[in-house]
């Protein structure tokens, strides 16, 4: 799916005078979206409700065996060379350098069925499913999903997952065992909830991603030394209040915008606000939503997800060969949230023999003695009517000195952050800068 990155914009917007603009949210989306209004001449202030800025880029220093500390990565992990073009530049523009990182998926149900992508050997660690024919049946399948995934996207259709999964006759056992474990562990969903998706948008994710093919898979990158290099490197120049959550934001009858931080006793005045956040938290700060912000944001939801820091490897598959970057889980009963464990050594290639892993949603699971640290982070949940919504942000951003940005205007990934910023700068009429560190 394509989504322009085009809008109407007010002539107020572009006729060139320096405006004060309240940037609500200090994730990829907020800060970028500073930054470029910045760079244009615009005086911005940053409000953060956490104590940090970078939203899902999140570090932590984790001490080692070894002595010192190493940065692990929470939230944000991973980009390529091939779908994040905006967030590449931006961290060239930055002077921050990425690395190759180990890309890797396994499945796993705590017991005796696992498999992993990268080879024969991790697809087969459990060598009695080279006889299994169910366990066969479904490899066989997924060239036959991908097959019928392409033939889709060449056509016109736009049916829900789970009626073109049914309307294809994919085995249960398919559908179970790899595509909601590698759906929801993409988009930290709940499995459930997948069923909604409409499998254009999640096909066109995978044809993009290379994971409709079995060669010319792009090669994957995380940040060297941690996100947090980003973060500071785009916060230098912008001012960014920390610990600040607005909890208010108001359009004011003789033009501006009021922004209230919560227990403040009185608001603060912009000319131009640009939200930020998730479409739920900006949806609940407006005094006075228009209707169409009340259809457009109220149909894009999030889900949290509960994130625990730790070094317990109860939580990788039990066979070596069959651990990944990227390891769900497979819990019975089924959990109404994504788990899956991700492997911060493999991915950032982090020098220590200690664990370090992330995983979601099991806390319980987690021995408690190993725990470095916990967080909860929210994503976008993607339906029918939240896609359809995605292609209305041209009624709402911009509309009446309102700007809206965020990952979930299109996949809900960082690079989709930044894409949005660059719509909002746009909308300014502010340029986006190239080259190397400024």
């Amino acid at each position: 799916m394509t989504i322009s990155t085009s809008q109407s914009t007010p002539p107020a917007v572009r006729d060139g005078a320096p405006r004060r603009v309240a940037v609500v949210g200090g994730g990829v989306a907020g800060l970028v979206s500073a930054d470029l209004l910045r760079l244009a001449g615009h005086q911005v202030v940053v409000f953060e409700a956490e104590d940090r800025p970078g939203g899902h880029a999140c570090s932590v220093d984790v001490a080692i065996p070894e002595g010192g500390t190493v940065p692990a990565d929470v939230g944000f992990m991973v980009f390529n060379d091939r779908n994040y073009p905006h967030f590449e530049a931006l961290i060239d523009r930055l002077g921050v350098r990425g690395r190759v990182s180990d890309m890797s998926f396994s499945v796993s149900d705590g017991a005796d069925f696992e498999y992993a992508g990268h080879g024969l050997g991790a697809l087969f660690a459990n060598r009695r499913h080279l006889v299994d024919r169910q366990f066969l049946k479904m490899v066989g399948e997924y060239v036959r999903f991908s097959r019928e995934g392409k033939r889709l996207l060449a056509s016109d259709d736009d049916p829900t997952l789970a009626a073109w999964l049914e309307a294809q006759r994919f085995s249960r056992h398919f559908i179970d065992r790899l595509i909601v474990p590698q759906a929801t562990a993409v988009w930290s969903a709940d499995p459930a909830q997948m069923w909604d998706f409409p499998a254009r948008f999640l096909l066109q994710f995978f044809a993009n991603h290379g994971m409709l093919s079995l060669v010319g898979r792009p090669t994957w990158h995380t940040v060297a030394g941690s996100s947090a290099r980003y973060v500071r490197a785009i916060t230098r120049g912008l001012d960014v209040r920390v610990s600040s959550p607005v909890a208010r934001v108001a359009r004011l009858e003789g033009g501006g915008v009021e922004i209230t931080v919560a227990g403040a006793a009185r608001g603060e005045r912009f000319d131009e606000a640009v939200l930020a956040c998730h479409s739920d938290q900006a949806l609940s700060m407006l005094a006075e939503p228009t209707p169409a912000e009340r259809e457009v944001l109220g149909a894009i939801a999030y889900l949290p997800s509960e994130v625990v820091l730790h070094g317990d490897a109860s939580l990788l598959p039990r066979r070596a060969a069959a651990r990944a970057s990227w390891n769900a889980h497979l819990t019975e009963p089924a959990k109404p949230l994504p788990t899956v464990t991700y492997d911060l050594k493999r991915l950032q290639g982090l020098p220590t023999r200690r664990e370090i892993l992330v995983t979601l949603n099991r806390t319980e699971d987690i021995d408690a003695a190993l725990i470095d640290a916990r967080f909860s982070f929210s994503h976008p949940v993607f339906s029918t009517a939240g896609v359809a919504a995605q292609r209305r942000h041209a009624e709402i951003s911009g509309a009446d000195r309102i700007h809206y940005a965020g990952a979930y205007w299109r996949w809900g990934f960082h690079e989709d952050g930044v894409w949005s910023a660059h719509r909002v700068a746009d909308a300014f009429g502010a340029a986006v800068p190239t080259g190397g560190a400024s």
